[in-house]
Order: C-alpha cells, then sequence, then structure tokens
C-alpha cells in the first residue's frame, strides 16, 4: 500500500512540498473545490508523470485504478445523436470519434453529390450541364445539316445513308474527322472526283497484263557468254585457222571435206591424209560441246523472245484508254528486231 505522498510545484501546491503521510490502508481525503484533492488522485494514477512529486511504497509498487475527471473524460461517452445512452471504455469512445468523423465526411460528400447533381440537372431558375450540353448538340447538328443541305446536290451520292437524318449526318462527320487520314483537298478537285466515282454507268477498264520478261532477260547471264570458243591452240593446222581469223568457215568447209576427200573444199586440191586428223583434233569434243550450249541458247532465246512478243501483241488486242499504244507498238515493233523475229 500507499505509505506517503509528496507533492510540490502541481496546481494548488506550491514550491515547498506539502506531504501526507502514515496512511492507512483505507484512506478518506475531503476538502472544498480547487483545494488538491485532484492533484493527489492524478500523482496516484501516474506519478512518472509529476516528477516533482513523490509517492512512497511500504513494499512494492502495485498497479493503481483512479477514478475521477480524467477517467470519465477518457472513457465515459454520451453520443449527442444518442441521448441518455452512455458508453463506457476508451475503445469504445474512439470508435465513436470515427464513426462521427466518418459521418462528418459522408455528410460532406452526400452536400457535394447534391452540389453537383444540381450543377448537371439545374434549377427552376438556372439550366444545367446537361441542358447546355443538348442545345450545343443540337447547335451543331444543325450546322452540319445546313452544310449537307448546301453540297446536297453535288455529292448526293457521297451523303447516301445520311441524307435523311440530321443525327447520322452529324455523327458521321464526327466519325470522319476522327478516322479519315488523307489529305485535304480542294473543293473543285472533289467534284471531279465525284463526278468519275458516281457516275451513272461507269464502265470497267481492262487491267493490262503485265508480261513476263524475267525468263529472257536470264539468258543474258548464261556462263556460255563469257567463254571463247576455240579449237586446241596446240595443232598445227591451229596457227592458219587463227591467221584466217574465221574458224567457223573452217568448220564449216571440214564438214563438205568429208564428202569430197581427198579434195581440199578450200583450194580443190589434192590433200595429205594428216589434214583430216588435224581438222579432228583442232574441232575436239570441248569445242563441240560450247558450239552445242550457244546453238541451245540462241533456241531459247528466239523461244522466249517469241512468247514475250505475242503476249505483247495480245495487249495490243485488248487495249485500254491508259496505255499509249503507239509508243507501245513502236517498243514492240524494236525488241523484235533485237530478237531476230518477224514484225507483226
Amino acid at each position: 500500500m500507499i505509505k506517503k505522498i509528496s507533492i510540490r510545484n502541481q496546481a494548488s501546491y506550491g514550491a515547498e512540498p506539502e506531504e501526507l503521510d502514515n496512511l492507512k490502508k483505507i484512506n478518506f481525503l475531503y476538502g472544498a473545490n480547487a483545494t488538491g484533492k485532484t492533484t493527489i488522485s492524478r500523482v496516484i494514477a501516474d506519478a512518472s508523470a509529476y516528477p516533482n512529486c513523490e509517492i512512497t511504497w511500504q513494499n512494492e509498487p502495485v498497479e493503481t485504478l483512479v477514478y475521477n475527471r480524467d477517467f470519465i473524460e477518457k472513457n465515459f461517452n454520451q453520443p449527442d445523436e444518442l441521448e441518455g445512452i452512455f458508453t463506457l471504455g476508451e475503445k469504445d469512445k474512439e470508435t465513436l470519434a470515427q464513426i462521427r468523423h466518418a459521418k462528418e465526411e459522408l455528410d460532406s460528400i452526400d452536400s457535394n453529390i447534391a452540389n453537383l447533381k444540381t450543377t448537371l440537372e439545374g434549377t427552376e431558375d438556372r439550366k444545367g450541364k446537361h441542358k447546355e450540353l443538348q442545345e450545343c448538340e443540337d447547335d451543331f447538328t444543325e450546322r452540319c445539316w445546313r452544310l449537307k443541305t448546301k453540297f446536297d446536290d453535288r455529292f448526293k451520292e457521297a451523303f447516301k445513308g445520311y441524307r435523311a437524318d440530321k443525327r447520322k449526318f452529324k455523327e458521321q462527320l464526327i466519325e470522319q474527322s476522327v478516322s479519315n487520314s488523307a489529305t485535304s483537298t480542294p473543293l473543285n478537285d472533289l467534284e471531279q472526283r465525284a463526278e468519275t466515282v458516281f457516275a451513272e454507268t461507269p464502265l470497267p477498264e481492262e487491267t493490262l497484263a503485265i508480261p513476263e520478261c524475267e525468263t529472257l532477260l536470264a539468258h543474258e547471264a548464261n556462263p556460255i557468254l563469257k567463254k571463247k570458243v576455240i579449237g586446241k591452240s596446240d595443232i598445227d593446222i591451229a596457227k592458219l585457222i587463227e591467221k584466217l581469223g574465221n574458224s567457223d568457215w573452217v568448220k564449216q568447209g571440214r564438214e563438205f571435206y568429208g564428202q569430197v576427200k581427198p579434195i581440199c573444199p578450200f583450194c580443190q586440191q589434192d590433200t595429205d591424209v594428216s589434214l583430216e586428223k588435224s581438222l579432228n583434233e583442232y574441232f575436239d569434243d570441248t569445242f563441240k560441246s560450247d558450239s552445242d550450249a550457244i546453238e541451245r541458247l540462241l533456241q531459247d532465246y528466239k523461244r522466249d523472245s517469241k512468247r514475250l512478243l505475242e503476249d505483247l501483241g495480245t495487249s495490243l488486242e485488248n487495249p485500254t484508254k491508259y496505255l499509249n499504244e503507239e509508243r507501245f507498238q513502236a517498243e514492240k515493233n524494236l525488241l523484235a528486231t533485237k530478237t531476230f523475229l518477224p514484225l507483226r
């Protein structure tokens, strides 16, 4: 139990310590208001909060329970909206305080909602934003419709599907302003395009076929064209043929020689057996293989040239107004002269 209480510099107590000693297990303190009774109870409740005061315990300090004005203010609560109803406990009081704060916030939100609703819907004396928006919508719709009426005769086909409904016409204009990324065009150009696109009976134009030229051009890269085709140079007759500068002429004479030998087809005189041997060795298998490759290339080139010219002729048989036929024919004729094929 408490043995002695010493208090100074607190409320009604001065700088000189005043002591309550010789305390019993049960003590009764009384006095007029402002004589220090509550201060004593506060020191007992929490002596550490009063450094100028001191409590002396008979043995070890024990838990203190003080019922005074501070305890009532901390633990008792009577909500204004629940008169006659009290709650006991510090946690309940805090909960009610939170509820009260939340209700104040809710009341503020409700008030803001009411103000915003009034702003949107208006009152008898003032029109709201909904009404203003509707008036703007109606005004914009009328402006769009006046534009439609102004250009209706010239673009009636372009306006098709929206000519009888003001709202649909306005919505289509808004959609086009967002999605259409085409460059702006002068009115005169638009009118000319409309006359073409929305003509009464537009006629389809024939598609001009693009001829296939890659096969013909590929022949120009044939490896045989980069190769010099001649006979063996280490044959005794090679120097003579080289001096004549015309191995094809000698090659053709060699064919006749097979028919008239031993008479020379070139000088009509008798020849030695070695001439035939020399000619055969000069025009060996490699020469023949290369010559055959050249001949095949020539035939393929003529074949593909003929096919290309036929395709070009088909284009001329089914012309389009976008084709310059005279120039096209001239280019076709030029190609025919370069491919050794007859003009048609």
